[in-house]
């Protein structure tokens, strides 16, 4: 029997592995008739360091925007070039982990988390930990790591 998901959860950063995962994302909800959630989660660490002395909230202020502006080039590249329009965004500040792992799922009742293989560096790896291995590790729902681009899978 084929599992057919219905609500696909998509964590994207900027980084290319999450792009690719956001394509296969779009092939498997064509398929199935699912809806996507991508999701930009602001990790509040960063926001611990004072940045040449601007408050926390100009801090948050500053990369919700640019969070926002990042994930409204995905929806218009999907519905524009993907011809796929069953999508929202969301952006959360908090844990990445947590937060993809089991807060959105279980408020937004997704049954796959599709997530890119690695958006760090090995180094960051090495201080922060990997959020895909988390995610994988921990998802209470069927987790699928892209490494390569749709386009590439033949």
């Amino acid at each position: 029997m084929d599992q057919e998901y219905q609500n696909i959860l998509v964590p994207v950063d900027g980084s290319q592995e999450s792009e690719f995962a956001l394509h296969r994302a779009i092939a498997i909800a064509k398929r199935n008739g699912a809806h996507i959630d991508i999701l930009n989660v602001i990790d509040t660490r960063a926001m611990a360091y004072n940045f040449a002395g601007m408050s926390d909230g100009s801090i948050a202020y500053q990369l919700v925007d640019k969070s926002k502006q990042y994930l409204d080039e995905l929806l218009k590249n999907a519905k524009d070039k993907d011809g796929f329009d069953n999508l929202d965004i969301h952006i959360r500040l908090g844990n990445p982990k947590t937060i993809i792992s089991f807060d959105f799922p279980r408020d937004h009742h997704n049954d796959m988390i599709i997530i890119g293989a690695s958006g760090l560096s090995r180094i960051q790896r090495a201080v922060m930990g990997s959020v895909t291995s988390y995610v994988k590790r921990n998802a209470p729902v069927d987790v699928l790591v892209v490494r390569t681009d749709v386009d590439q899978v033949k």
